[in-house]
């Protein structure tokens, strides 16, 4: 027995740890990334930035012909019941975010909305050329998805709303702004979290899983705000809608959906910057 405990003994500490683990291992093994220039002059004469640019595009565009048909099927119905409802739309956002992210993010980043590109440009993770193309680029794809659903199903189109964001009846214009920066600060922090360099550095995983948390994030903030605003959180998305339903009802209060995201954006940013990735003061102690 005492050979066999000695063995056990020599077998827990013949091999000894290398890696530090948690902080210590961040600490030794990761560089933070230099900041993003602001204005990159050879981003123009590449290739991969228009394939970049035309991801955007065509992910805003699939996201909106998916969603606003969703919207659309859920009014036309005689009632919630008969339908998929206001979960089933949560589901449609949610989900498409998470399929599309997916699917463009080795490619633009996928950001799909002009709220997540300001607050990753306002923390350097991009440049500000790429950010107003990525923008562009979105407000086009957006129109252009809603123009689809339009083109094929007018007169539903212009009868159930066309899928444009308004303020809901009993809420203030106060009630909806902070609606929207509240919900995109939900969205943009977790695209921080998600995809933090830090992170991934350190757990192998996280880059795999994330479009899962940001396809969620979306999806609970429609839960919350789908009966205050429809939820935007995404200025493409209310712009796209905004322009081919072209009604009062869609412009009345657009510039929430504008404001709102931005400010979300830029307070996501600037917690994630400061307080999560601050880095705690040395003693030379």
């Amino acid at each position: 027995m005492e050979g066999k405990e000695e063995d056990v003994h020599l077998g827990a500490n013949k091999f000894t740890e290398r890696q530090p683990l948690g902080t210590a291992a961040q600490d030794r093994d990761y560089k933070e990334p230099p900041p993003a220039p602001l204005f990159e002059a050879s981003e123009l004469s590449s290739w991969s930035f228009y394939r970049a640019g035309i991801a955007e595009f065509v992910a805003t565009f699939l996201f909106l012909y998916v969603t606003i048909l969703t919207v659309m099927g859920v009014k036309r119905s005689p009632n919630m019941c008969a339908s998929v409802g206001i979960q089933g739309i949560a589901w449609a956002f949610g989900g498409m975010i998470f399929a599309l992210v997916y699917c463009t993010a080795g490619i633009s980043g996928g950001h799909i909305n002009p709220a997540v590109t300001f607050g990753l440009l306002l923390a350097r993770k991009l440049s500000l050329t790429r950010a107003l193309f990525y923008i562009v680029m979105q407000c086009l794809g957006a129109i252009c998805g809603a123009g689809v659903v339009k083109g094929f199903q007018k007169t539903p189109y212009e009868v159930l709303g066309g899928g444009a964001n308004s303020v809901a009846h009993g809420y203030t214009k106060g009630d909806a702004l902070g609606a929207e920066i509240v919900g995109t600060f939900v969205l943009v922090y977790t695209v921080f979290s998600a995809t933090d360099a830090k992170r991934s550095a350190r757990d192998s995983h996280v880059p795999i899983l994330a479009p899962l948390p940001i396809g969620f994030a979306v999806f609970l903030v429609h839960l919350a705000t789908i009966p205050i605003t429809g939820t935007s959180i995404n200025p493409a998305r209310s712009l796209g809608a905004a322009i081919i339903y072209n009604r009062d009802q869609g412009w009345n209060d657009h510039w929430i959906f504008w404001v709102g995201p931005f400010i979300g954006a830029a307070l996501a940013a600037i917690y994630h910057q400061v307080v999560i990735r601050a880095i705690p003061f040395k003693s030379n102690c």
